[in-house]
């Protein structure tokens, strides 16, 4: 049986992100304004593979806290880490699952990045496509 590595790092991207954590979501207005004063940074990432300690840049959003609903409807403020994700369902009902902390807003298109090692970008979403967007912690 061949796996293909790009199916595999999907896999491991999806069962990392979505394994017994809490689901939030957010509107896309919402998500917009609180995206409205942030900027583009690097970000410092630091892998610890004993003996190896591999450092990677990914560049994000600078966000650091984000309002979100819960499941009751009930507003709660969560902090943005490197293991946030995202997931965004297209009006099309086709899904995007990757990292918050590499979203950027540009010109009503989301962008961001599926892992933080490889830069594996997502093809840009229209905030006008997007039906829902859920957020783990």
């Amino acid at each position: 049986m061949k796996i293909s590595f790009k199916g595999l790092q999907y896999f491991v991207l999806i069962s990392l992100l979505f394994s017994s954590c809490a689901t939030y979501h957010i509107t896309t207005q919402s998500l917009v304004e609180q995206l409205a004063n942030t900027h583009k940074e690097n970000k410092k990432l630091l892998v610890i593979a004993f003996p190896f300690f591999i450092p990677f840049t990914v560049e994000g959003n600078s966000l650091s806290e984000i309002k979100v609903l819960d499941i009751n409807e009930k507003e709660k403020n969560i902090f943005v880490t490197n293991h946030t994700g995202i997931r965004i369902t297209k009006k099309d009902g086709k899904r995007k699952t990757f990292y918050f902390n590499t979203l950027i807003l540009k010109d009503s298109l989301v962008t961001g990045k599926v892992d933080h090692f490889l830069g594996v970008n997502i093809n840009p979403i229209n905030l006008n496509n997007i039906e829902k967007i859920e957020l783990q912690n």
